[in-house]
């Protein structure tokens, strides 16, 4: 593959990375519940709903959006955000006796996969300014 043809895989995957992102905060938004099917959490009360729709979903959201909006920054952000939550998944896994869980492993892969691919990439260019 050239230089080219990756770069613009990258890209491609940058983008499916954010397009997930944004899809899960949105399932998140309009359906609250359906996240304990996958995570196990599960939102019982008035209060628990809004929490996973404003404290999840409308997070999810912004942090989807704003590479397309602050470019590559946020696109770094998103990447940090994707690998802190696979640092701390990783361990608490086995301490907390979910590692069995499919969705644990499903989650740090996609985790760990995202860090990768939105923290890698182009390096700065250098400045042309004396």
């Amino acid at each position: 593959m050239t230089q080219k043809g990756l770069t613009m895989f990258l890209r491609l995957l940058r983008y499916a990375i954010l397009a997930a992102t944004v899809a899960s905060g949105v399932i998140l938004l309009v359906k609250p519940e359906s996240v304990s099917g996958f995570t196990g959490l599960a939102p019982d009360t008035a209060r628990g709903v809004t929490e996973v729709r404003a404290a999840m979903g409308g997070v999810f959201v912004a942090l989807g959006l704003a590479p397309l909006i602050l470019r590559r920054p946020a696109e770094r952000v998103l990447g940090l955000v994707y690998l802190a939550i696979a640092v701390v998944r990783a361990p608490f896994m086995f301490a907390d006796g979910s590692e069995a869980e499919q969705s644990n492993w499903i989650s740090l892969a996609f985790e760990v996969a995202a860090a990768a691919i939105l923290l890698a990439g182009r390096s700065r260019k250098p400045s042309s300014r004396a």
